[in-house]
């Protein structure tokens, strides 16, 4: 069976036009396989702590000398980990915020980026371990960014996924959507467009 995680990365939850492409997406992918699981992840409903020096600190300690608390903080990304890894495919809905990726949205990556758990390092150089996946990025933007210096997701995302072994990535993008209604409508019907040829 097909494995679907679906991520929100918007503040405004589901009514986010990334969270609306991401959704979109997804059931047109069960219209044509109504047998595809689907486990979403709401990052506004229900936000990652921000990684600090405890958290930290108990991924590096080792299992047997953990306490309680530092054993809670790897078990819950412990949990995390295995939503991706039980996943065939990853959608995350993402909109730009001051140039970047939400800061909920780092700190999902933060605890699920672990040497020696989704990469490791070796004699040749960093080794992603969570390989044979594929993920879709439903990008939506206010102005007009991609392909430009000030598009600070795209590579970074990219990087990011590839370095836990996720290197088969697609981007759809919606932007201009704070560009006036025409520039919004011209840029949903494109992403909508874009959607349907990847779902086809």
């Amino acid at each position: 069976m097909t494995t679907l995680l679906k991520i929100n990365a918007s503040l405004f939850a589901n009514n986010g036009q990334s969270s609306q492409l991401a959704d979109r997406y997804v059931a047109a992918r069960v219209a044509v396989n109504p047998d595809i699981q689907v486990v979403t992840r709401d990052l506004a409903a229900e936000p990652v702590p921000h990684l600090d020096a405890a958290r930290f600190t108990a991924f590096l300690t080792p299992a047997e000398e953990r306490s309680a608390e530092q054993a809670a903080v790897v078990a819950f990304s412990d949990a995390l980990i295995e939503e991706l890894r039980q996943a065939d495919e990853i959608i995350i809905g993402v909109p730009m915020y001051n140039f970047g990726i939400p800061s909920t949205l780092k700190a999902w990556i933060d605890h699920v980026a672990r040497a020696g758990v989704t990469f490791r390092y070796t004699a040749t150089g960093p080794e992603g371990l969570l390989k044979g996946k594929k993920a879709v990025i439903l990008a939506a933007r206010g102005g007009l960014y991609a392909g430009t210096p000030a598009d600070t997701q795209t590579g970074y995302l990219q990087s990011v996924l590839g370095f836990i072994g996720i290197t088969d990535v697609e981007f759809v993008y919606a932007e201009g959507l704070n560009m006036g209604e025409e520039s919004k409508t011209k840029a949903l019907d494109a992403a909508h467009q874009r959607v349907a040829e990847l779902t086809a």
